[in-house]
């Protein structure tokens, strides 16, 4: 079914990275710039997030002897470092999500560019390097988001759908690359549960059990063909009781069909990297931007 398998570590079956998004009130403030403050009960919904669902989190994958990777913008870095130092404690990855959660692929190319760096610069004068990773928020890559990334030196992007497994994405002018760990809606947690009113979130709500009907079937199907499992999910949303609860249900399950590598993204990446390095495989490739819009087709001369 995949046509270019990759060597997982040890012979495990499949790759599992269990990635969350800690926004916060980052979007939040981004797309309600002047009327946050006053939207209260939506702002404690979001809050949810860093003020409860990080602790709880960061407990319980303690006692499981997990790590993971977690995107952040760089306004919550800033806004929450007793949070952002509770993950780098306890061993887990704190890859660059934005600034404030802005969607790249819907501002200017100069305003994407501002943003960008700002995050960027926040996350280093916290963490006191450069991220390895990003992803971009709501997944709004734009054209230009990858030169962004290759100048300064981030080594992998997780915000692209197309595959199943590692690729590469090559930037047209410049010829640099990183690598791509895809993700996909079905391993997101937002069409599932993020219902609010007051932020134009409308789904129906899932139960646990439905959502993970849904996580689990995506991990058998990776977990029989070799592919890589990415979560997206949200604190402020999976780290809710009943729904985080099922998470550790999923994790028995995981852990007891057997061979199977948890692993941050960063240790994914150290692995892929390897393995091109020896010439032991090659990902498949893709060169950005893809072709430029309009279409010529759509003209009538």
């Amino acid at each position: 079914m995949i046509a270019n398998p990759i060597p997982w570590p040890d012979g495990a079956r499949c790759a599992v990275a269990m990635t969350w998004d800690m926004d916060a009130d980052s979007a939040f403030n981004w797309y309600n710039q002047t009327t946050a403050d006053n939207l209260v009960a939506a702002l404690s919904w979001v809050r949810y997030d860093p003020l409860i669902a990080i602790p709880r989190l960061v407990e319980n994958f303690a006692r499981l002897g997990l790590q993971q990777t977690f995107f952040v913008p760089g306004w919550v870095i800033e806004k929450y470092p007793a949070q952002i130092d509770l993950l780098l404690n306890n061993g887990h990855e704190i890859g660059l999500h934005g600034y404030l959660h802005e969607r790249s692929n819907e501002i200017s190319e100069e305003d994407e560019r501002y943003w960008f760096y700002r995050g960027l610069e926040a996350y280093k004068k916290h963490v006191g390097k450069t991220p390895r990773g990003w992803r971009a928020p709501s997944f709004a890559f734009s054209k230009h988001s990858l030169g962004h990334l290759l100048d300064t030196g981030i080594e992998y992007d997780s915000s692209l759908m197309g595959d199943d497994i590692p690729y590469a994405l090559r930037d047209g002018s410049s010829g640099g690359s990183l690598l791509e760990f895809p993700v996909d809606w079905t391993l997101d947690d937002f069409p599932h549960y993020a219902h609010n009113r007051d932020l134009g979130y409308r789904m129906p709500i899932s139960s646990p059990q439905r959502a993970h009907e849904v996580f689990r079937s995506e991990f058998d199907a990776a977990w029989e063909y070799g592919a890589l499992w990415i979560t997206v999910w949200h604190p402020a949303l999976s780290g809710r009781l009943a729904r985080f609860k099922a998470i550790l249900e999923l994790l028995d399950y995981m852990r007891a069909k057997g061979d199977v590598w948890f692993a941050r993204l960063d240790q994914i990446c150290d692995h892929v990297q390897k393995l091109m390095a020896e010439g032991h495989w090659t990902p498949r490739c893709e060169t950005l931007p893809l072709y430029q819009s309009p279409l010529p087709e759509f003209s009538k001369d």
